[in-house]
């Protein structure tokens, strides 16, 4: 009887396994790291993102973690002591591998890209620009982390990395709705377009009408399953540190062989001494140019606050000339369709703005307004009255906002009308607005997809109630065993 009772407790053993279902259960999603060096004219940054390796339409979902600003100017000043170049990087570096965990750290795929800063130390002295370059691989291989180079970035992928920044923040590519429990994808004529202001360039872009695949300046990316031609285009030379050399230059040109010239865009009472030499320094001021003076004496600019001597002086730094009577070009002969849509203005738009203290959707002759105020205040009332502003800043900004002024309503050909369509911001949710973000999201692509890791389990109600029950039959079997 012992025996037939084991065995009929077995036998019920081996039922209860095989009415237990096995089926496929899901883990969560690991989560993964990346950073992306921003290596500006005037500064570089350091951004760190995450991402769960399960994807949208092989789109990783990506936030950022940690943003890092890194001592000093841009590693296109390094161009004579380029071990300096790397070092800086070190400090923020440091910071990063603080909030990624040990065990992701090898695995984080971390970039560096180099923007307009260092795109003109390459027309100036490429051996320059690749042993800086070489320093920062240097540097960045020491740490463990999975460097994947540094590399001069085109223009045109500034300018388009900064739109896929925008629009991923503003959900304008993807949207999850609760009530359809699905991702949504908003109409092609909701997503914005991008305006990117730099120390060395500014890039344009957007999604126009039609098609521009034909012309030079279009690109087309793949995000969410979904394709976009965009037209993007980069002007070198135009962003606000060069503008202004362009712009003392010509004022000194104009007034040769003076010593002593007046500038129009800079506050009453405030001079300014720059040496002839530093024009021949940059390829924006082309120091063959003969129109300007020879040797290396000093020209001091006077401060004359007139905005409409400013934005005369603007203008001349722009061909518009050159694009005849066409339609589609903006200036220097460059093509671009008509604008459509809206438009995040970032970087130093946002910045020159946020001085004014202008609040979105104000039309254009108040914004003109203010500008004009400001250009009329003389320097002691402005250093009186912006303490802590940087004073090697703040006598700018009538000139940065004129030519603001002038790039947008001039070149990009925005009016009375479609200027309510820019938005000054510099960040959207918790995220900075900039070309980074685009870049690792345009990256996550050339990550493998991962699956959900799967693993062959049971239910956990179902295997505790099996547990039990055996339990209990081997304790019985045991007692009638024993009987």
């Amino acid at each position: 009887s012992a025996i037939v009772g084991a065995l009929v407790a077995l036998s019920i053993i081996a039922l209860v396994l095989s009415l237990v279902r096995v089926e496929d259960v899901t883990l969560p999603p690991t989560v993964k790291y990346g950073m992306v060096f921003d290596a500006g004219s005037s500064h570089t940054s350091l951004f760190v993102y995450e991402w769960d390796s399960d994807k949208e339409n092989d789109t990783g979902v990506v936030s950022q973690t940690l943003s890092c600003d890194v001592q000093g100017q841009g590693i296109s000043s390094y161009a004579n002591n380029p071990s300096e170049a790397g070092n800086s990087l070190r400090e923020c570096l440091d910071k990063a591998l603080q909030v990624v965990p040990a065990e992701k750290q090898r695995d984080a795929p971390v970039y560096l890209g180099a923007t307009a800063g260092m795109r003109l130390l390459r027309e100036q002295n490429s051996s320059a620009a690749e042993q800086v370059l070489a320093e920062v691989t240097k540097t960045m291989q020491e740490y463990p982390v999975a460097f994947k180079g540094a590399r001069i970035l085109t223009g045109e992928e500034e300018g388009a990395y900064g739109w896929i920044t925008i629009n991923y923040l503003l959900d304008s590519f993807i949207k999850y709705s609760p009530r359809a429990h699905a991702w949504l994808h908003p109409e092609v004529a909701n997503i914005f377009g991008a305006l990117d202001l730099g120390g060395a360039s500014t890039q344009i872009t957007f999604v126009p009408e039609g098609s521009a695949v034909s012309q030079n300046e279009a690109s087309e990316f793949t995000l969410y399953g979904y394709s976009y031609n965009i037209y993007t285009h980069s002007y070198l030379c135009y962003g606000q540190n060069e503008m202004l050399k362009r712009l003392a230059k010509e004022l000194i040109v104009e007034s040769s062989p003076s010593t002593r010239v007046h500038h129009p865009c800079y506050p009453k009472g405030y001079n300014e001494t720059v040496s002839l030499s530093s024009f021949r320094a940059s390829p924006c001021t082309d120091g063959s140019d003969p129109r300007l003076p020879l040797g290396d004496s000093s020209v001091t600019l006077e401060g004359r606050g007139s905005a409409s001597g400013c934005l005369a002086a603007l203008r001349k730094l722009f061909n518009f000339s050159a694009c005849g009577q066409s339609q589609d070009c903006t200036f220097d002969g460059v093509y671009q369709p008509p604008l459509r849509g809206q438009f995040i203005a970032f970087s130093a738009f946002y910045y020159n703005f946020k001085f004014l203290n202008l609040t979105e959707g104000q039309p254009l002759a108040v914004v003109r307004e203010a500008i004009e105020g400001l250009c009329t205040r003389s320097w002691e009332d402005l250093s009186s009255s912006y303490p802590k502003e940087n004073p090697k800043r703040l006598p700018k900004y009538c000139a940065n906002a004129n030519y603001i002024l002038t790039l947008l309503l001039d070149a990009y050909k925005f009016n009375e009308t479609s200027w309510n369509n820019i938005f000054f911001q510099m960040k959207a949710g918790s995220a900075d607005v900039g070309w980074t973000l685009g870049y690792m999201l345009n990256l996550t692509n050339m990550v493998p997809a991962e699956a959900p890791a799967r693993v062959k389990g049971h239910r956990p109600s179902l295997w505790a109630a099996a547990v039990t029950f055996i339990i209990l039959t081997l304790v019985l079997g045991l007692a009638a065993l024993l009987l």
